[in-house]
């Protein structure tokens, strides 16, 4: 079965983006969770959580299943997948699919650390390396 992610991935706006990455660094998680640990202290009401939440099930990028009286949620990929589908959709959509824009703003972004900087290379390296 193909990866509905990959397929024609939704949009995300910026709440759906917050929420969807607040679960997947926590879960499975109920909406009551959310709601209390990442909701009230942004002034966010329940049932906009829960709107927030059905909206990414329904995208397709939350899994749902019933536990005790209630469900938890899940994201539907991993959290690298969901990171290289997002920044797949980005590129795509916002930059006509150029990567020269993307690049240039990492390579103008002073807040790299080394360690980021090193990762970076050894994509490139690799992505050479195909390319022969």
């Amino acid at each position: 079965m193909d990866d509905p992610l990959m397929m024609k991935p939704p949009m995300l706006g910026d709440q759906e983006l917050e929420v969807l990455r607040y679960i997947t660094d926590n879960n499975p998680i109920s909406v009551r969770d959310v709601a209390v640990k990442f909701g009230e202290p942004l002034g966010l009401a329940r049932t906009t959580i829960l709107t927030v939440m059905e909206r990414l099930r329904k995208k397709g990028f939350l899994t749902r299943m019933k536990s005790g009286g209630s469900f938890e949620y899940a994201p539907a990929v991993g959290k690298q997948d969901l990171m290289q589908n997002l920044v797949h959709d980005f590129v795509s959509r916002t930059l006509g699919g150029s990567l020269t824009p993307f690049v240039a703003y990492l390579s103008e972004n002073q807040n790299l650390n080394e360690e980021e900087v090193a990762d970076l290379q050894k994509l490139l390296d690799a992505m050479q390396a195909k390319k022969g």
